[in-house]
């Protein structure tokens, strides 16, 4: 059984961002919802960045988006189409290179992790996108700039949807928006103005509907992907996530990197696997690690542990029936199958951060994936196989048009590619949702896409999601306010330089 597909990921630089602004903008407005993803110049203290005190948490979070800045930003941008048995998305994926014009801190740990992982130093300082932080200045708010393309994806009112996303909106809200508030209440009243149909949390619902082994983002997307791709095989009932890429032509063709997305199908079982990379997603060692960072087997791993459990309960349970009839049922057994999120919490901060020397950091890294160009250079989709499985997008390595010189970056750490995995959880969990929505009407259906996460940002070592809403005893920003006014006409310009 295999799942394998290639995806192509466009990438922006200050050399072509004008020339696919267009296709950008369009892809954005016309999406069912769409994916980001960030990478980070780094984060700061870890041990602020976990305490007790949430609000102290997002202090600390809103020191490292002052102070650091975003290297690269990913956005995919997932399509539903129309007439279609099942759920068959087409997928426009955008790697941006930025390059902040003030000055930030970059810590070097970060530097050589990304470089490990394929980052470009050299072309992001010659050809990042260049963008300024906090508020708007002079004419930041209006032309072809990513504050500009933050405010379209403001005004497309699409669901946004995060891997443990809390510090992407800080860092975004400070890079392309305005300000940080210096309260937590009046940053999430801010946000659900901001994204009225809503923020999703995949890591937050992998964790607690999809209720996942492990929920690092690599997992879960091959999770998600494998258990999608069984369910067609196997001729389960429902429906199934089909994808669809547009075929490049031209110019466009030089700036897609095409990600391979391998399943590997011959596991050496006897190798050991990494017990930290298979519970978090990162090991300090990385490269140098003797053993195996396959997340492939990692899932198979977890799931043959997972029959043996129920085959070793069911014949327990069979074998305390016959030798105790008469004593009552345990009931205190405790959910199987599931890592606790509570344990070594430092750790969870794998899914958005580089690592730095100490075993108990990494660095935030989700991106923005944004829609391919317009529709002169991607106007065919190409097609899904039956059992589910997609072809190659024109320009893959069996296309003989495709520019073979294209060198595919290593690593699955890179914002677009990223933004494309976190989506595709969304998609499979929205699907896994359907059912139980069977009996609603198609108004109410359209209301939530997974209503269960609506709204719900995952905190590292809390048993509860941060809620993304507006209280009655909580103002907005004055910066936001402003914005806001911006955004929908009720103010020809923003003027918020200085404001609180």
């Amino acid at each position: 059984m295999t799942s394998s597909m290639i995806i192509p990921v466009i990438d922006v630089q200050g050399n072509n961002f004008k020339e696919l602004w267009a296709a950008m903008v369009l892809a954005i407005k016309t999406s069912s919802f769409i994916a980001v993803d960030t990478e980070l110049s780094g984060l700061g203290s870890r041990k602020a960045l976990l305490s007790e005190s949430i609000e102290d948490r997002y202090k600390a979070i809103c020191h490292a988006a002052r102070t650091r800045s975003i290297l690269s930003l990913g956005i995919a941008c997932y399509k539903e189409l129309e007439n279609k048995a099942d759920s068959t998305y087409l997928v426009q994926v955008y790697n941006l290179t930025l390059l902040c014009r003030e000055e930030y801190i970059i810590e070097p740990q970060s530097v050589q992790f990304l470089v490990q992982h394929g980052f470009d130093f050299n072309k992001q300082y010659a050809e990042g996108i260049p963008y300024n932080k906090g508020n708007d200045k002079g004419g930041d708010a209006h032309g072809v700039n990513m504050r500009s393309l933050f405010v379209e994806l403001l005004r497309a009112n699409k669901p946004l949807v995060v891997h443990n996303g809390l510090i992407d909106m800080v860092f975004l809200y400070q890079c392309f928006y305005a300000h940080l508030p210096e309260r937590l209440g009046t940053f999430t009243a801010d946000l659900s103005q901001m994204f009225p149909s809503g923020i999703y949390d995949t890591k937050y619902a992998t964790e607690y509907e999809l209720r996942f082994t492990a929920s690092y983002l690599e997992y879960a997307y091959k999770k998600c992907k494998l258990d999608n791709s069984r369910a067609i095989e196997g001729g389960r009932k429902g429906t199934h996530v089909f994808l669809e890429f547009c075929k490049y032509t031209g110019n466009m063709q030089s700036y897609i990197d095409y990600r391979p997305c391998v399943d590997n199908q011959d596991h050496d079982s006897a190798l050991s696997i990494c017990v930290q990379f298979s519970s978090y997603g990162w090991c300090p060692n990385g490269s140098q690690c003797p053993m195996s960072h396959d997340t492939d087997l990692i899932i198979q791993n977890d799931e043959n542990k997972r029959d043996k459990k129920k085959k070793r309960k069911r014949k327990n349970k069979k074998k305390d029936d016959e030798e105790h009839l008469d004593q009552p049922p345990d009931t205190c057994e405790s959910p199987q199958g599931k890592r606790t999120h509570l344990e070594n919490m430092e750790l969870d901060l794998q899914d958005h951060s580089v690592p730095v020397q100490e075993p108990t950091l990494s660095v935030q890294q989700q991106t923005v994936d944004e829609e391919p160009a317009d529709s002169t250079n991607a106007s065919e989709p190409t097609k899904t196989t039956k059992n589910g499985n997609e072809e190659s997008p024109q320009g893959s390595s069996m296309d003989p048009d495709r520019p073979m010189e294209k060198k595919v970056e290593g690593g699955t750490h890179r914002a677009g590619f990223d933004a494309f995995m976190t989506g595709y959880i969304f998609a499979f969990a929205r699907n896994m949702t359907e059912e139980s929505k069977s009996a609603m009407t198609e108004e109410s259906k359209s209301a939530d896409h997974v209503p269960e996460c609506l709204n719900k940002l995952y905190l590292s070592g809390k048993s509860v999601p941060l809620h993304i809403a507006k209280s009655t005893f909580t103002k907005s920003s004055k910066a936001h306010v402003h914005k806001m006014d911006f955004i929908w006409g009720k103010s020809p310009a923003v003027q918020t330089e200085g404001s609180a």
